[in-house]
């Protein structure tokens, strides 16, 4: 008996350093997968709060719009009514050409908001930021930046499920004393370990050459 248990410590024991050495392996690639998704998440919170600016810059764009346009109608009905004295008419007229020159700004205005400076091209710019042109990102580049930022988030969601679960299947690993069980155990966190690992670097691979 007590050369079966001298025979059966040292294997037991380089069995406990090898699952300890994947344990530790992977713990770190969960860390290192949920700073990702940390700063990813962190990214897509910004992108909502730039998509909801940027909507909201296009209401008031719209709003001015519109109120243009329905100076323009009114002018020109009173126009047709003759109710404007002959005297006015010029005036009129050149208030309307400006209104006209207004409303077509605000459309432009609105597009680029909408598309974004790259996408509407360097000939339509005609909103600044902050005192510079083709500066705007559109309304519609942000909600597909969120769009890739939220697929690869449930990526990395995953990953960290999986790394978690092979954690734990090594921690079970450890503490169990027959051979065929601790192996089961042992080939499922390396299994569960690498579909993680694959999983995360998918995730930020998809990112950067999405957002490149």
């Amino acid at each position: 008996m007590s050369k079966e248990t001298h025979i059966n410590i040292p294997n037991s024991s380089s069995f406990e350093m090898r699952c300890g050495a994947v344990i530790a392996i992977f713990a770190a690639l969960m860390a290192i997968t949920d700073l990702l998704a940390g700063k990813y998440d962190a990214d897509e919170i910004i992108g909502t709060n730039d998509k909801a600016m940027a909507y909201s810059w296009y209401q008031s764009k719209s709003i001015k719009e519109t109120l243009v346009q329905g100076e323009i109608s009114l002018l020109k009905s009173l126009k047709e009514a003759n109710a404007i004295q002959k005297s006015a008419i010029i005036g009129v007229d050149n208030h309307l050409a400006d209104l006209a020159k207004k409303s077509v700004q605000y459309k432009k205005e609105k597009d680029e908001i909408l598309r974004g400076s790259k996408t509407v091209g360097q000939e339509n710019w005609v909103q600044d930021v902050g005192g510079e042109y083709g500066r705007v990102i559109g309304a519609n580049e942000i909600e597909a930046q969120l769009a890739i930022l939220s697929t690869a988030g449930d990526r990395f969601d995953i990953a960290i499920l999986l790394y978690q679960v092979c954690l734990v299947l090594g921690a079970v690993s450890l503490v169990l004393r027959k051979p065929s069980l601790q192996t089961i155990f042992f080939r499922g966190m390396w299994l569960l370990g690498l579909i993680g690992s694959g999983m995360s670097f998918w995730a930020f691979s998809f990112i950067q050459n999405s957002l490149a």
